[in-house]
C-alpha cells in the first residue's frame, strides 16, 4: 500500500511522546500523579494472557521481578484514542493534510527491553520499510502496513456485528494492533508484553507541556517536505518545530535512518529535560504532560501504569539505551511496495538478543530525587556478522549533534 509522501512522513515522529509515559513512571518522584491518567487513557485488549505480566505481588517500590518488552509506536492516522476524526483545524496544525491522507501505517515501532531489577533499559527503533513476514498470512511487505492489514481486514466482521462510527474504528484499532504486535514478535524473537500507542495530535501536545526539547544539528537544513528549518547547533523546539526535527528525512545522507538519530536524540533530550528541569515540582507542567499523555495514548487493556511506576521506582538507572536493528540495504525493490528495507531476519534477532543481554549504556549526570540518572548515552550495537555488505546505521549520542 502506497501513501502520500505527506503521509509517509507524519508517522516518523508520533511514538515519541509515549516514551513520556516511561518517563513518568520511572522517576517515582511523583508517580501518585499518575494515578490521574486512569481516567483518561484509551484501553485495548491486544495482548495474550500467556503475555501478559502479573505484578500484582511485586511490593511497591520493589524492581521489576521479570524482564518486559514493551512495543511502542506511531499511528499515521487522522482519528484520536476514542476512533473520533481530528478536527480539520488540528490537522493543519499538525501540517497533516486532510483526514483522508492517513494511511493507519505504524509508522515508528520502538521495542523497549526492561530486564528484571531495571537496571536500565534498550530501545530498539525499527524502520518502518523493513521488508517482513507479516503476520496473519499477508506475506511479505513492509513492516508499518501490519497495522493497516490486520485493521482493514477485520472491518467486515466487525460491521457484520453492528458496529459503526467511533466503536468500529476503535475495534479495528485493536485488531490493527494484535498483527504489529505479532509481526514484530516474529521478527525479533521477542515477546510483546505491553503495548503502548500515540496519535498525532498527541506530540506537539507533549513537546510543549515540557516546555521543548533541547537539540542539536551538526549543519543548518532546510527542508520544504517537513518544514525543517533550523540552524546548526543547540536549539530548544517545542510543537510544530519539534515535529519538523523529527520528521524530516529528506536531504539526509540515510534517509529514514538519519532520522531515526533524530528521534532517538530528541527522545533522550525529552527525557533529560522531564527529569533534571523542575517538571516534578512545577505543578502546571506536570498536569499538562499528565493531560498530554491522556488525549494521546492507548495502552494494552492488562496494564497497571500505577503498579508498573511503583515498580521502576526502585530502579537504580533510569537510563535508556537507544539502538537501531542492522540493514542490509536502504533500496531493495519489491513485487509490490516499491523501495524496501533489505534486513536479514535472523542478524535481526542476534542483534536484539546481544542488545537486551550486554547493554552498552553509562548514565550520566547528577541522580533525581527518585534515583534515576537524567541521561544516557545512546549508540548502535553491531552483531558480528558474515555478511559484509550489511549496511549499518550511524551510531548516534544523546549528549551530541545530529544530522
Amino acid at each position: 500500500m502506497l501513501l502520500s509522501s505527506r503521509g509517509r512522513r507524519i508517522g516518523g515522529r508520533v511514538t515519541i511522546g509515549v516514551v513520556s509515559t516511561l518517563v513518568l513512571a520511572a522517576t517515582g518522584y511523583a508517580w501518585t500523579q499518575l494515578s490521574k491518567l486512569d481516567d483518561g487513557i484509551v484501553t485495548a485488549d491486544v495482548i495474550p494472557p500467556a503475555a501478559q505480566i502479573d505484578g500484582s505481588d511485586t511490593p511497591p517500590g520493589e524492581p521489576l521481578k521479570v524482564a518486559q518488552n514493551i512495543l511502542l509506536v506511531g499511528i499515521d492516522a487522522r482519528t484520536d484514542a476514542y476512533g473520533n476524526p481530528l478536527p480539520q483545524n488540528v490537522l493543519d496544525a499538525l501540517h497533516a493534510g486532510s483526514g483522508d491522507d492517513g494511511g493507519d501505517t505504524t509508522d515508528t515501532m520502538i521495542v523497549v527491553h526492561i530486564p528484571a531489577g531495571g537496571a536500565a533499559a534498550t530501545a530498539i527503533s525499527i524502520p518502518r520499510d523493513s521488508y517482513v513476514d507479516i503476520a496473519g498470512g499477508y506475506g511479505k511487505h513492509k513492516i508499518n502496513s501490519a497495522y493497516s492489514r490486520g485493521k482493514n481486514a477485520s472491518m467486515s466482521d466487525l460491521r457484520a456485528q453492528g458496529l459503526s462510527g467511533p466503536q468500529l474504528e476503535v475495534a479495528a484499532n485493536a485488531a490493527g494492533a494484535k498483527t504489529a504486535i505479532q509481526t514484530v514478535e516474529q521478527f525479533t524473537g521477542l515477546t510483546i508484553n505491553h503495548y503502548a500507542a500515540i496519535n498525532l495530535a498527541g506530540f506537539d501536545a507533549l513537546s510543549q507541556a515540557v516546555g521543548g526539547v533541547e537539540v542539536c544539528l551538526k549543519a543548518p537544513v532546510h527542508d520544504t517536505y517537513s518544514g525543517a528549518d533550523f540552524a546548526a547547533g543547540p536549539q530548544t523546539l517545542s510543537g510544530a518545530q519539534a515535529l519538523a526535527f523529527v520528521r524530516q528525512r529528506h536531504g539526509l545522507l540515510n534517509g529514514d535512518l538519519d532520522r531515526i538519530a533524530r528521534q532517538q536524540a530528541f527522545l533522550s533530550g525529552m527525557a533529560k529535560k522531564v527529569l533534571s528541569a523542575g517538571t516534578f515540582t512545577d505543578v502546571s507542567k506536570l498536569n499538562s504532560l499528565v493531560s498530554a499523555v491522556q488525549g494521546a495514548v492507548v495502552l494494552d487493556k492488562g496494564w497497571d501504569v500505577l503498579s508498573f511506576a511503583q515498580q521502576l521506582r526502585g530502579m537504580t538507572s533510569g537510563a535508556i539505551a537507544f539502538v537501531t536493528i542492522p540493514v542490509q540495504s536502504l533500496s531493495m525493490q519489491t513485487p509490490s511496495d516499491g523501495d524496501a528495507v533489505k534486513v536479514d531476519p535472523g542478524q535481526v534477532r542476534q542483534f536484539v538478543h546481544t542488545a537486551i543481554s550486554t547493554p552498552a549504556v553509562q548514565a550520566s549526570g547528577s541522580d533525581t530525587p527518585g534515583g534515576v540518572k537524567p541521561v544516557a548515552a545512546t549508540g548502535t550495537k553491531t552483531p558480528s556478522s558474515g555478511t559484509s555488505d550489511t549496511k549499518q546505521p550511524a551510531t548516534s549520542t544523546a549528549a551530541g549533534c545530529v544530522n
